[in-house]
């Protein structure tokens, strides 16, 4: 049973991680509200790719070597990708699906609107 406990290195991945993930999704979620044609895609959506990002960027990060011990980089690139990543998504996804919308309403309306 004690081979189940983690280390206290082990542990602090992983809170690190946890919070990661918490704040990636705090950033989709402000970026929903920022962002044009939030009403083309889900409340959750933009939190969840925020979270995402954010864990698998910082899941990658430490893979690579770079870990809370380089100081303010790991967290910047993780945040960063926090934000950018939603933000394509949702831009992407907002102007093709109005752009959908209006192509489908033209076609049912046979031009008439």
């Amino acid at each position: 049973m004690d081979d189940l406990l983690l280390d206290d290195a082990a542990l602090a991945s992983l809170t690190a991680l946890i919070w990661v993930s918490v704040i990636g999704a705090g950033l989709g979620l402000g970026l929903r509200y920022l962002l044009p044609h939030r009403h083309t895609y889900g409340l959750l959506l933009l939190p969840a790719i925020g979270a995402a990002a954010a864990a698998l960027t910082w899941v990658i990060m430490l893979w690579v070597g770079v870990d809370e011990s380089w100081g303010w980089v790991a967290w910047v690139a993780t945040f960063l990708a926090a934000i950018a990543i939603p933000a394509i998504v949702a831009l992407a996804l907002g102007g093709s699906r109005t752009a959908a919308d209006t192509r489908r309403r033209h076609a049912l309306t046979a031009g008439r609107v």
